[in-house]
């Protein structure tokens, strides 16, 4: 059969999603945890490839066991995926916690049977002690209104070449992004909201980067659309920091 992991994590602590050759990856510590409970190697798939030090609110991923495999809950009424959950809970750190498992159809994937995906992109302008680990803080306030305005061009965008990682495995650039916005959430902090069928590596943050240079003033708007017309990373801006970006939500 066929299960889908629902699950949360803090990324600060790891290498990324994928397993790294060089680092702990969120990946194989849920792999480590699955394969100790069910007692034997357990491969997982998730639905995207989050970079170093990038968290999650929510991501999804799938592994292929038999019913007979799960293990029994002592509780009565407790069914073996929720006691498998419990069970993973307990022995995964603090930084990763498991919100359900669930049995879905065998064709079912958790990345290519995805539909959509929403990231957040938190900044802030004021210290806070609280905010330094989920949120970029910003030396001072740039113009959201006009990054909004720019935000709004990428939704008539197909190639997004100019705000991909290079040299990756990637087949192709085209995403369709069907939501970009800065929200405000206090009045000193705010979040940029993006949902697409599918991101490139390093796309989001390398987004934000290009909209903090219209939001300060050195990147006009015309000069924000040259940047996507010219499918060139090096015309865009730089990455911001990995510590604000979240894998809000995936959907099927």
């Amino acid at each position: 059969m066929r299960y889908f992991i629902t699950l949360s994590f803090d990324g600060t602590a790891y290498c990324g999603w994928q397993v790294q050759p060089n680092g702990t990856s969120v990946q194989g510590t849920l792999e480590h945890a699955l394969s100790t409970l069910l007692r034997r190697d357990v491969a997982i798939t998730g639905a995207g490839r989050t970079d170093a030090g990038v968290h999650a609110a929510m991501m999804v991923a799938h592994f292929d066991a038999d019913a007979a495999e799960m293990p029994a809950s002592p509780r009565a009424g407790q069914t073996p995926t929720d006691y498998l959950a419990y069970r993973l809970n307990g022995m995964l750190p603090p930084d990763i916690a498991i919100q359900s498992i669930v049995p879905v159809a065998p064709d079912m994937h958790a990345r290519f049977s995805a539909r959509a995906r929403t990231y957040y992109y938190y900044v802030h302008t004021r210290k806070s002690p609280f905010l330094r680990d989920r949120s970029w803080r910003l030396a001072a306030e740039p113009d959201f209104a006009l990054m909004n305005e720019a935000a709004a061009m990428l939704l008539a965008v197909q190639d997004f070449t100019s705000f991909s990682k290079l040299h990756t495995d990637a087949k192709t650039n085209i995403c369709h992004v069907t939501q970009a916005r800065w929200v405000q959430l206090a009045p000193a902090e705010w979040r940029f909201e993006i949902t697409a069928d599918r991101f490139l590596r390093n796309m989001v943050r390398a987004i934000v980067g290009t909209l903090m240079e219209v939001g300060r003033g050195t990147l006009t708007l015309d000069a924000f659309r040259d940047v996507i017309a010219q499918k060139n990373r090096a015309a865009a801006g730089d990455s911001v920091p990995a510590r604000g970006l979240f894998l809000q939500r995936v959907e099927y």
